[in-house]
């Protein structure tokens, strides 16, 4: 598996799954002539997105970043709808590091999007219940509190089978969120009202989660936001602010969507110095 070391912390991408959107969505008002130099699409104008959860393992802790796309949730025309040609193998990803879905203790939701979402629970005799029992899942209250009462656009995305088997693991945060020294949750807005993105300092070594306000390394262009923005104009600013915060401590950038780059380090003038290409 890719993986990734920043300080004391070691990252791993797991297999969360891969859907293929609409590449104009994906890049909203950014012509296909441009866009298309940093990012393949394929003859139906869709570009392939991974749904890889990161595994953090740090001071003892094994946390997620997001859950992946899950199994056996989404009805034949949602998998169509959403290119959905690999579901999640978390469990065996973590059986390859000699762990299981009992072993994670915390689960970082940057936001609860179905495809961020979907493998916090699963289907069972009940109904839906929660894979990872014993974590903690942490995400901000504005996102808690849409998820459980969607607006006509967000009720698309934020679904009750994602969220009631896990009430009683959820903890919420309103600015920002230290999880355990150097590890943050940081609300940014911009995606979701209630997107956050992931920081982690240790000493001189960073990396950033910038989620999906920069969901693929053809993002970095603070001005490239996506038609999924609920609010783009946000997304736009929080880049910025975070890009150049990154850039001046030649932070890595890791990455959920990206199908090509794990994670890129830039450096003080936003090139890219050290890459994580995806192998598997």
């Amino acid at each position: 598996m890719d993986a990734l070391q920043v300080g004391r912390a070691s990252l791993t991408w797991l297999n969360g799954g891969v859907n293929h959107l609409d590449g104009g969505a994906m890049f909203g008002v950014v012509p296909k002539a441009l866009w298309t130099r940093y990012y393949p699409a394929n003859d139906q104008n869709q570009i392939e997105l991974r749904t890889d959860p990161i595994l953090i393992q740090l001071d003892g802790l094994n946390i997620l970043i997001d859950s992946g796309i899950g199994n056996n949730k989404l009805t034949h025309k949602q998998k169509r709808n959403f290119g959905v040609t690999e579901e999640s193998s978390i469990e065996a990803s973590l059986s390859e590091l000699n762990l299981s879905i009992d072993d994670i203790d915390i689960i970082l939701m940057t936001h609860l999007h179905f495809d961020h979402a979907c493998g916090l629970t699963k289907v069972s005799a009940k109904g839906y219940e929660s894979v990872f029992k014993n974590a903690t899942i942490y995400t901000s209250t504005i996102e808690w509190d849409e998820m459980r009462h969607p607006n006509i656009r967000s009720v698309n995305t934020y679904w009750e089978m994602n969220w009631k088997p896990i009430v009683e693991q959820v903890k919420t945060f309103n600015e920002e969120m230290e999880i355990v020294p150097g590890l943050k949750m940081i609300h940014t807005g911009g995606h979701s009202n209630g997107h956050a993105i992931i920081v982690f300092e240790d000493n001189e070594e960073t990396f950033i989660h910038m989620a999906d306000i920069m969901a693929t390394t053809a993002h970095q262009n603070k001005l490239w936001a996506m038609a999924y923005d609920d609010y783009p104009v946000t997304s736009v600013h929080q880049k910025e602010k975070w890009m150049e915060y990154g850039y001046q401590k030649e932070a890595w950038y890791t990455f959920y969507h990206d199908a090509f780059r794990r994670a890129i380090k830039y450096n003080a003038s936003g090139e890219e110095i050290e890459v994580v290409e995806r192998r598997r």
